[in-house]
């Protein structure tokens, strides 16, 4: 039988859709020192993404489900990055597509209603639409700063926040991100702020995470314990 996790956006309307803090995972080998950084910063998270580029199939399915139990523990649902497969394997609660990650009317197909499907939009508001349209549960829109996590091409304004308000769906900023550009993004309409370096690589990652989170003047409640849950679950 499934469990409750938090409120996901599938299921709520836009006044009590989830908003905060989603932190994304760095490239870890360890998985034990993963799970200690992320452990730090899962109080302050209203999602956690499982992102790591540099890590073969086998070493992301044993992070996964490292992860997982703390982030069920925690009340925080954990959306797997890239690979939908795998989250479905691992009883993930979701996954996150980029352009070449595979094609979201598949992935809802087989996940069904409830699972929450993210979709990386960079910079256009057609792509948002169509993901949408095919069965995205959010939508992501970056960089809008410059980042060192990845080489960017396509750069996000705020005005695609506004011109996307009328979605339906949560809208993800991501890409250079800190505490001090944020409150523009949550002005126009972010709804969660998509961070890795902000926090994983801050000095206090805590103190880091709670000055995401003061950007919003409604955050989404803090998680409680034993409230998570997979959405795959039986």
């Amino acid at each position: 039988m499934s469990h409750s996790t938090r409120p996901l956006e599938t299921e709520n309307p836009p006044s009590s859709r989830a908003r905060g803090l989603y932190p994304i995972t760095p490239d870890i080998a360890d998985t034990g020192l993963l799970l200690t950084k992320v452990e730090q910063v899962l109080p302050h998270a209203t999602w956690l993404q499982y992102r790591n580029k540099a890590a073969d199939r086998t070493l992301r399915r044993k992070q996964v489900e490292a992860l997982l139990p703390a982030c069920m523990a925690s009340g925080v649902p954990l959306i797997v990055n890239d690979d939908w497969r795998l989250a479905a394997d691992c009883g993930a609660d979701g996954a996150h597509l980029g352009e070449d990650d595979g094609d979201i009317r598949e992935a809802r197909a087989a996940l069904g209603a409830t699972v929450t499907i993210g979709a990386s939009c960079y910079d256009s508001l057609e792509l948002a639409r169509r993901a949408v349209a095919a069965g995205a549960s959010y939508v992501a829109f970056g960089a809008f700063f410059p980042t060192a996590t990845k080489i960017t091409t396509r750069r996000a304004n705020v005005a695609l926040l506004r011109d996307s308000a009328g979605l339906g769906v949560p809208l993800v900023a991501i890409g250079g991100i800190t505490p001090d550009n944020a409150p523009p993004l949550v002005e126009a309409g972010a709804d969660l702020l998509a961070v890795i370096g902000g926090v994983f690589d801050a000095p206090d990652p805590v103190a880091a995470a709670r000055r995401y989170v003061a950007c919003f003047p409604h955050p989404s409640p803090p998680p409680h314990a034993g409230e998570g849950a997979s959405r795959f679950s039986a």
